[in-house]
């Protein structure tokens, strides 16, 4: 790729350095729940890197999305803010492995060297050479600072030699004292909005009711208990197909790539008995709808889409025709949702210690992120094209008793580059093998319900 030596600015149309309502509360969760999620990118060459190049991007990546960290409001219930962070994390460089199937147990390592929104680092690059084979580089970024869609532009951009400058204070640049009144004073004046959100709470609770569906033959998920603190291993894998081949098989069943991956996620998920009561399976998609010159870590919105998995191996018109309405009906919803937001700040940590218990991962979800198309750029992080290139998402410190994974958990995330498409998974349920062994038989068992050949990592 070539070097743009370019410093764009996106201060003048940005809101400020004040953190969005669910920048607050991601970061919110990891305080009171001590459990980071992040994102993770791999690539892997069949050749040695550019070690020069590596640096150059490795030194870009210090700015934009990724070049800054959250600095607490002195008040308890006020917004947190934005500062800038250009420290480097350095590039860590692991002493060689002599096989290709080491690297994913590598990956899994760097997901779990730690990073923090707050503290630092918020993201960190590595290095593996491979004997004989070529080099896995893997980047692991907090996703309270970036969402998957932010990670790529902030590699684009540092791929391309771009430095955006968010205009962003240093650490420290307010004395507590100015920051006490100027938070004091954003607090007062959003009293009116508090309670239109308490309204707002009132009426989606009640559209929303709590419930838990039960899966259709079966193991349950044993109930919670809180005081096992053992820690909790949830295997991943990625594989990679060749996108025409994709294209293809989504044509001959009716559908487009999209309603191939609800369908091929909603199969794995009937395999993980992830089913409500009527044997549907929802489908949790969060939108990305990040616009230009946008400073948020987190621009997403939620939506939830049923899917029957029973006809999907042989017909993807419904998913296709269904789709869209889905998406349309799913973002009013949230705009419901939204109006909630303002109370995040006023939240106790004591409160988002116990509720998520009773509230996540409750109707047997399945997270799917697709990002799509992708700029070609994201494979080139030494400067050339990467032969495998992937998105995962990671999560750190999770214990046995992690509402994220107490009625198990599965997590599908794909996007294309190239003539390559990669799928990533996450899975775990409490009453199984939850070895990545028993992940890659379901994820075999599912690529050949579609009838797709793929590369495993």
């Amino acid at each position: 790729m070539t070097e743009a030596n370019a410093r764009t600015g996106l201060a003048a149309n940005a809101p400020g350095n004040t953190l969005a309502y669910m920048d607050q509360a991601s970061y919110l969760w990891v305080r009171a729940s001590g459990h980071v999620h992040g994102i993770q990118c791999t690539w892997v060459y069949q050749r040695e890197i550019d070690h020069d190049g590596l640096a150059r991007v490795h030194d870009n990546l210090a700015h934009g999305l990724l070049g800054r960290r959250i600095e607490r409001s002195p008040l308890p219930f006020g917004r947190h803010r934005w500062v800038a962070c250009h420290e480097l994390p350095g590039i860590d460089i692991d002493p060689p492995i002599s096989t290709r199937e080491a690297v994913t147990d590598w990956f899994d390592e760097r997901a779990r060297i730690p990073i923090d929104p707050e503290f630092g680092p918020c993201w960190h690059l590595g290095v593996l050479p491979i004997e004989g084979y070529g080099t896995a580089v893997t980047l692991v970024a907090s996703h309270t600072v970036v969402d998957g869609v932010g990670t790529c532009i902030a590699l684009t951009d540092a791929i391309n030699g771009v430095r955006r400058d968010l205009g962003l204070p240093p650490p420290g640049a307010r004395p507590k004292r100015q920051a006490l009144l100027e938070d004091a004073r954003v607090a007062f004046r959003g009293l009116p909005e508090i309670g239109r959100a308490l309204r707002a709470t009132v009426t989606v609770a009640r559209q929303s009711p709590p419930t838990r569906s039960g899966s259709r033959g079966q193991p349950p998920a044993p109930k919670v208990n809180r005081k096992d603190k053992r820690p909790a291993t949830v295997p991943g894998a990625t594989v990679y197909i060749d996108a025409a081949q994709w294209d293809a098989r989504a044509e001959s069943l009716g559908g487009t790539s999209n309603a191939l991956m609800a369908g091929f996620a909603a199969k794995l998920a009937e395999k993980y008995g992830r089913l409500d009561s009527h044997g549907m399976v929802t489908l949790s998609y969060p939108i990305n709808d990040r616009t230009e010159n946008d400073v948020r870590g987190n621009a997403l919105k939620g939506i939830d889409f049923a899917v029957d998995p029973r006809p999907v191996t042989s017909d993807l018109r419904k998913i296709r025709n269904d789709f869209r309405e889905t998406i349309n009906a799913g973002l009013g919803k949230f705009k419901e949702q939204e109006r909630a937001f303002p109370l995040t700040p006023f939240i106790p940590t004591f409160v988002l210690k116990v509720l998520p218990l009773a509230a996540m991962n409750a109707d047997l979800t399945v997270g799917c992120s697709n990002f799509g198309e992708m700029d070609p750029a994201v494979a080139y992080v030494d400067g050339t094209k990467a032969d495998y290139y992937g998105m995962r998402m990671v999560e750190q410190n999770l214990t046995a008793n992690s509402p994220e994974i107490a009625s198990g958990e599965l997590y599908v995330a794909s996007g294309r580059v190239g003539e390559k498409l990669f799928i990533s998974f996450r899975a775990y349920h409490p009453n199984w093998d939850n070895t990545r062994q028993a992940l890659l038989e379901k994820i075999s068992a599912t690529l050949a319900d579609f009838e797709l050949t793929a590369f495993i990592e």
